[in-house]
């Protein structure tokens, strides 16, 4: 069960987990908002990293809708 959290994805991959444009991903990572680092020029990400990620994600938007922001 550990060995899927890390887990090295793509691009491509980290898109399709996601939902969500490649273009997307490729700006939240550069922008530092998406955890990742780049191998050899190219974009990577752990799996377990994103999950925590995601967690950290849930909820943010209906707490602030509800702080009226």
């Amino acid at each position: 069960m550990n060995d899927q959290r890390d887990e090295i994805l793509t691009v491509d991959e980290v898109a399709a987990y996601l939902k969500a444009g490649k273009r997307t991903v490729y700006r939240l990572a550069a922008s530092g908002k998406l955890p990742a680092f780049k191998l050899g020029g190219t974009w990577r990400f752990r799996r377990g990293d994103l999950d925590q990620w995601i967690a950290s994600r849930i909820g943010k938007g209906a707490n602030e809708e509800q702080e009226g922001k």
